[in-house]
């Protein structure tokens, strides 16, 4: 192992995290740089849908105590996806009886974020605003900070987001789309109260209800198998739509209050079943926040050298397919293979990382092409 390897890490997301779990365990030097001022996400939504493909990767990337860590504050999984009509009349249903019960199906996505920073205090680095880079003349690549720092290395990734500030410099010309839907996250506390108004399927996976007129609403629960320090079991709702729907123009929905949010929610919902207005009604107002629902332009290659992307960065798709954060995982996984063996000596750095997106381009954007193909079934104008 080169003693020397040094990595770098923009975004402490999902991706960029597991890749430094994945880094750190096999000895390389990897320090990770996060704009968040705190640990606490961002509003960026709350349930995390973990697949076959997340679960292998986070076996891949993390030691055993952090992946019992991450599955013991998962929530318990969940055996069905279902569609309704805004009648509550199910039009799909796919069960999944064979999970197991060490898999993990669901994360919220403030506890996954704390389990993956478990034993990495003194590498990762929050309030910290990328720039850009500059490659120096050894080949390797310095990054700059908004507050004047830099820090040099042998690879830099770009794991921050589909604003990627990495991503903007690398490939200027790659572009990501707007698809004409927000979504409206937001959540209800399962409580004593509130427990009896989510219909029985509703409990057991993700659903989603629609009302054929491109408006739809996903529900899906989060029942902590250890309920994190501070934290209640929840049912995350989202409510989809185009500004024309909402009624809405942008710069008013994304200048309105979290309890103006839940308001425009409840008011959308008004015609739909009954069971559904409740969950509405009785959703945590101070919890909603917009998004835009966006999707990454094909890219074909990445100009060659110590600079790289991972996850949305790269490859940013609707959260319709809910491949988003496993492919990020995936990213990791395959990333973290090339760089440690470059680290052993197998190949120069520069060969690791065009190995790694020979594989990742291609399989990320086919997951994009799979999650717009199931935004356009939903809402016949996406994609």
């Amino acid at each position: 192992m080169s003693s020397d390897a040094r990595i770098l890490i923009v975004g402490a997301g999902v991706g960029g995290l597991a890749l430094a779990q994945a880094l750190r365990r096999g000895g390389i030097d990897v320090t990770v740089y996060e704009q968040d001022p705190t640990p606490t996400i961002r509003n960026q939504g709350y349930r995390i849908h973990i697949d076959s493909n997340g679960n292998a990767a986070l076996r891949t990337c993390l030691s055993a105590e952090v992946l019992d860590l991450v599955r013991r504050s998962s929530g318990h999984n969940g055996d069905l996806f279902a569609a309704y009509t805004h009648h509550l009349d199910q039009v799909m249903v796919q069960t999944f009886p064979e999970i197991a019960d060490d898999d993990i199906t669901c994360v919220d996505r403030n506890a996954f974020r704390h389990a993956l920073l478990t034993g990495m205090a003194d590498d990762v680095h929050f309030g910290k605003r990328p720039t850009g880079y500059q490659l120096t003349d050894s080949g390797r690549v310095r990054v700059e900070f908004a507050d004047g720092g830099g820090d040099e290395g042998d690879v830099l990734v770009g794991a921050d987001g589909v604003g990627s500030v990495v991503r903007r410099q690398l490939v200027p010309d790659a572009t990501v789309r707007d698809l004409g839907l927000r979504c409206l996250y937001g959540r209800m506390t399962i409580t004593e109260t509130t427990e009896p108004l989510i219909p029985r399927d509703l409990q057991r996976g993700f659903s989603w209800v629609g009302d054929g007129d491109g408006c739809g609403a996903g529900f899906a629960p989060v029942r902590f198998r250890a309920r994190p320090d501070g934290t209640a079991d929840y049912l995350m709702t989202t409510l989809v739509a185009t500004p024309q729907r909402l009624g809405v123009a942008d710069a008013d929905l994304f200048a309105f209050s979290s309890e103006q949010l839940w308001k425009l929610a409840v008011d959308t919902t008004a015609s739909w079943h009954s069971a559904i207005r409740e969950l509405y009604a009785h959703a945590d107002s101070g919890t909603f926040f917009p998004i835009t629902i966006r999707a990454a332009e094909r890219l074909d290659a990445i100009p060659s050298g110590p600079v790289t992307l991972l996850g949305d960065a790269a490859h940013a798709m609707p959260p319709t397919g809910g491949a988003g954060a496993n492919t990020a995982l995936q990213d990791a996984a395959t990333l973290a293979g090339e760089l440690l063996g470059a680290a052993r000596g197998d190949k120069p750095f520069s060969e690791a990382v065009a190995a790694y997106e020979r594989v990742m381009l291609p399989r990320g954007f086919a997951a994009v092409d799979d999650s717009l193909r199931m935004a356009g079934h939903l809402f016949g104008n996406a994609g």
